[in-house]
This record gives C-alpha cells, structure tokens and sequence, in this order.
C-alpha cells in the first residue's frame, strides 16, 4: 500500500483539511552525552487532541526522522475525547517521502468529534541546526559544553515530535522538559513547575511549562542548556537575555536588555496591542543557521546578533543588534500573533519586519537617524537583485509552494528588502498614520488567526475611506503592480518638454525578459517631487507616459523626483537637469 499511485492522500505534500489540531502535550528529554553508539539523541511522547471536521478514515501527520515505539503493532495509539467510539486502527507507515505518519482506520472518524493522537518516540540531537538540535561550545577552562535547541522554521518541528506542521494549523501547546538538574530549561512560556524524578536510576529535572496561546508550530522552541541571563522589567512583561555563562557575565548582554524594553514599548503603542505574552525571552547560540528566529516569547539569536561587546564589538555590530532585535519583536505581533496561512506570503510578514525594525530600532537610538539607511540597506541594495531578468515577482501562488525545499526557496533577498521597500513606499503615499490605522485594526481583527495578504490590503483601504486619502486606484489594484510582477521601473523625466515615461528597468537593457507579465511591466508609480521653488503634491504615473506642465522648469531651475526615494523606482532625467542639480549640489546641497 505505500508504493500505491501518487495521488493518494499522503503522496501529497499538503496536509488534507479533514482534521484540525486544538491542543498538544508534548514531553521532550535530551540526552547532553553521547550514548553507546556515540549518537546524541532526545526520547520523547506527545498526544494531540483534534477535531475532525469531516469524517475520515485517514489520519496524516508530519514526522520527520523519529524513530516510534510500538503501540501494539502500530506507530501511535488513537483514544476518544467526548465519549465518542474510536475505530481500531488497521495500518500505520512512515511515508518519508513527504514527511508524513499515516494511520489508517477501519472506520470513520465523526464530524464535529475530537480524538487524542498518542505517540512515544526517539529522535537524533543532531547538530545540524534544525528542529531540535544540539549546539557545542567550549567554556573557559576548555570543557565541551552541550547545548539543546530548536529551530523549527520552516518545516522541522516534525523533526522534534509528530504534528500537523503548517502554519494555519493552530493550536496550544503544553511543553515539558526532562534536563539534568544542572541545567535549565526554557521554552516559549514561563515555567508552571519543576519537580525532581528518578529516571533509569538518576535524578532529573521536570520542568513542565504554561500552556500556550493558540499559535503555529513553526514558532515552538526549548532550550536545555548551562546558559545565564540577565534581566529586567518592562511593564508586566519579564526580559532576559541569555547566553554562554562567561559573554554574560562580561556584560555582553547589557545593551540588548538596554534597547529590548524601549523597543517592546514602542511596538505595543505602533500595534496598539499589549505584548501577548508573559515574558520576553532572547538567547545567543554558538550554532545557529539564520541571524535569528521570532519563536514566540523565545527569540533565538547566532550570537553576533544579539550580543555585544564594549571592548572589542563596533558600532557596526550595534546597529546589527539593534535592528536584529527590533525585526524579531516587531514579528510577535505581525507573524505570531496573527500569522500568514501559508508560506507564498512570506514576503508580507518578512518585508513587514524588515520594513518596522528600522521604526523599532530607531525608537530604541533616535540619535542615529537610521531610518536613512534602510535605502542603502534595503532599497538600493535588492535593487541589483531585482534588475535582472532571472528575478521573481515577491508574491506567489499558494500552489507554486509546497515542498520543504520550495518553502526555503522563498526566503531569499526578494521576500525581505524588496517586501520591506515595497511597505516601505505604501506606508509613505498613505501617510504613517492611516498605514498604522489599518495595521491595528488587521491585526485587532486576526489575533490568533491565519490571513493573506488581502486581509491585510482590506483593512489599510478601510483605512484610506475613513481618512479620506485620495488615491488613483485602489490599494489592491496598487499594490498588484508591485507584488505580482518582478523588477521596478526607471522613471524617465524631460524638464525642457515635461514628458515623464516609465520602463522596466534591466541592469543589462539587451537581456531579455521571458517571464510574463498580466500588467506588461507597467506600474501605478506614486511620485513625489520638488523644483529649486517649490515642493508639489503627490504625482501618480499610471501610464506608460504622460506630460506634466509642472516638470518643465527653466534654464536655472532643476526638478527632484521620489524624494528621499520613498517609492522603489530609479530616476533619470534630460542632461540639462542633471547639470543643475550638480550645480545645487556643489554650491548648497541642503
């Protein structure tokens, strides 16, 4: 029956939408010492309680390189919540191809009817960086110390015990961890209890943890590890910031717990939205793959991101932690709290929090002016990504992404600065007041839910009507130019005639351009703009040309377009222009 055709149910890639996740239990206990085979590994069992919401004989579930230990003869055991009767379960298999544990039953399982899932299992501590792995270190004195961690994004909490591993699968989770009782354990939320136990004749610690909000798998995380911490208060919220006993108590912690506080104050005032957890976690890794993970009121962080060192670090590195902590906060809100259903729209809740981490980090250091540099950081720079004719529009079709390594395709430079930019500039022709009216109220209206884009494009055009910002067309009708094709145009201005042209800019203009577009590479282009006189109000390009009297200037004055490049366009201009603004620029350039 596994070599059966592959339209069955678990030869799909997507989880059916016959059962839905309402809460999971899940014990974990990391092994820090090599066993008899010199392999590190972590025993755990979880149950899952779901709902079945049209009746099936077919339970999939995402495991990923578990090992189980039989029920009987099958992988898991199935038992009845509400007093319903559970069918018996005739085959269980591990489909490793698409990642699935597949137990089929000899009868249906009721609509409207919840099921708990049990599983005991084992699974390799590996130190490959993904689901719950082991981080190594050594201390001062030259011992290796052991660390167990997770990173689940995208497709590997399967990886640490079985469940339904997408993100608009929802669901609680009541985490407990078994750690030697040197060690400490955290995970998203604060610990309920610990309590000692003899386990295989030693004593260990149980640390059982508060039941979490409804939230995605993606965003669980557990540490066990010899890590100290600093902390403070901000509001009710506790904050620590942990890392390897010897950097914290150098101090290489103090400035992150310096700016987190400020940076969660001014994105609950930004969100108008308490922060939804009890506390606020942040720990450096000596092994870690991204620059850091939003787990939800457990950020993880590779430890240049997050730690600083007065003695040797730069400032460079201080702008780097600033703005990594301020990317990573501004998510626990937009990204956990209210989450995209699925991972083609990445690119909104990356481009989101690469566009606010630049408001958060400059609330935390108003001094820098750092806001400027998210042209050079983000505009410019993905600019030369996105001038190639090999590049992709930000937005995809949920069919277009479906495997594991599909989903890691989509988090590339596109998703993160072209998404920030493309904000970026939506934020600035609605104004940053009407843009944050919408966003409160998206996310007031999704908490603990799953959205699209649209959703989002919905609530800033309700917005845009109450405010009466005028505009050419809608939000929606906007924002496609910019998301559902690729590239950007070059704005091309002739201050002698007032002629104003776009075209799709291409940083080879001979190469040749195979991906289709429905807009045919034209864009609705918000254009800001002053002459030596003068500053005008907003002129939107909805044409491939048009003539604008008030871009024809004379001889001595000059004409400015997208000022302090708000819109993601390049400017050129007739070689008379660009003569006087030179000339500007060498006698005043204020």
């Amino acid at each position: 029956n596994t070599t059966a055709a592959p339209n069955n149910p678990w030869n799909r890639w997507r989880l059916p939408t016959t059962l839905r996740p309402e809460s999971y239990e899940v014990t974990l206990q990391p092994f820090l010492t090599p066993d008899v085979n010199n392999m590190y590994i972590f025993k755990g069992n979880s149950s899952v309680v779901f709902v079945c919401m049209e009746a099936t004989d077919l339970i999939l579930i995402h495991s990923k390189k578990l090992n189980y230990t039989l029920q009987g003869s099958f992988h898991t055991s199935l038992h009845a919540v509400d007093g319903s009767s559970v069918p018996h379960i005739n085959n269980t298999w591990l489909e490793t191809t698409t990642q699935y544990l597949v137990v089929q039953l000899n009868g249906l399982l009721q609509q409207g009817k919840r099921y708990r899932l049990v599983s005991i299992f084992t699974g390799e501590l590996a130190d490959d960086l993904a689901g719950f792995y082991r981080s190594e270190y050594v201390d001062e004195l030259g011992n290796k110390k052991v660390v167990a961690t997770t990173q689940m994004q995208a497709a590997d909490a399967r990886k640490a015990f079985p469940c339904f591993d997408e993100p608009a699968m929802k669901a609680t989770f009541t985490v407990t961890l078994i750690h030697p009782s040197d060690h400490k354990a955290i995970s998203n939320m604060p610990a309920r209890s610990t309590w000692q136990q003899q386990i295989g004749g030693k004593s260990w610690n149980v640390t059982e943890f508060q039941t979490t909000p409804k939230m995605s798998t993606y965003l669980l995380a557990f540490i066990v590890s010899q890590f100290s911490y600093v902390q403070s208060n901000s509001g009710n919220v506790l904050i620590r910031i942990w890392g390897r006993p010897k950097a914290i108590a150098e101090g290489q912690g103090s400035y992150a717990l310096e700016v987190t506080g400020p940076i969660l104050n001014f994105f609950e005032r930004h969100y108008n939205t308490a922060y939804p957890l009890p506390k606020s976690d942040q720990v450096g890794l000596p092994d870690f793959n991204a620059g850091a993970m939003e787990n939800w009121g457990l950020v993880t962080y590779r430890e240049n991101s997050l730690l600083f060192d007065n003695a040797y670090s730069s400032i460079g590195n201080k702008e780097r932690v600033v703005t990594v902590i301020a990317h990573e906060l501004a998510h626990q809100w937009f990204g956990n709290l209210v989450t995209l259903r699925w991972w083609n729209d990445l690119w909104l809740n990356e481009g989101f929090a690469s566009y606010v981490e630049y408001l958060g980090a400059d609330s935390a250091e108003p001094a820098w002016n750092i806001k400027d540099l998210m042209v050079l950081n983000e505009v410019y720079k993905v600019m030369a990504t996105d001038a190639l004719t090999t590049s992709h529009p930000l937005s995809f079709h949920e069919d277009e992404i479906n495997t594991p390594a599909q989903i890691s395709e989509v988090f590339d430079s596109i998703s993160y600065s072209k998404g920030a930019s493309v904000l970026r500039m939506l934020s600035d022709f609605l104004t940053e007041d009407v843009f944050k009216k919408g966003l409160q109220s998206y996310l007031h209206t999704f908490a603990y839910g799953n959205t699209t884009y649209l959703d989002l494009w919905t609530h800033l055009q309700k917005a845009v009507m109450e405010n009466n910002v005028s505009l050419p067309h809608s939000i929606s009708n906007i924002m496609d130019r910019w998301t559902l094709q690729m590239g950007f145009p070059v704005v091309t201005v002739n201050t002698r005639t007032g002629f104003i042209k776009q075209n799709h800019f291409l940083l080879d203009p001979t190469s040749v351009v195979e991906r289709p577009s429905v807009f045919k590479y034209t864009w609705i282009v918000p254009i800001t703009w002053k002459t030596r006189e003068t500053t005008g109000d907003r002129y939107w390009l909805t044409k491939r040309s048009a003539i604008k009297n008030e871009f024809k200037v004379s001889n001595s004055s000059w004409l400015l377009l997208n000022l302090n490049v708000s819109g993601y366009f390049r400017v050129n201009y007739n070689p008379e222009n660009w003569d006087q603004l030179l000339r500007q620029l060498s006698t005043n350039h204020q």
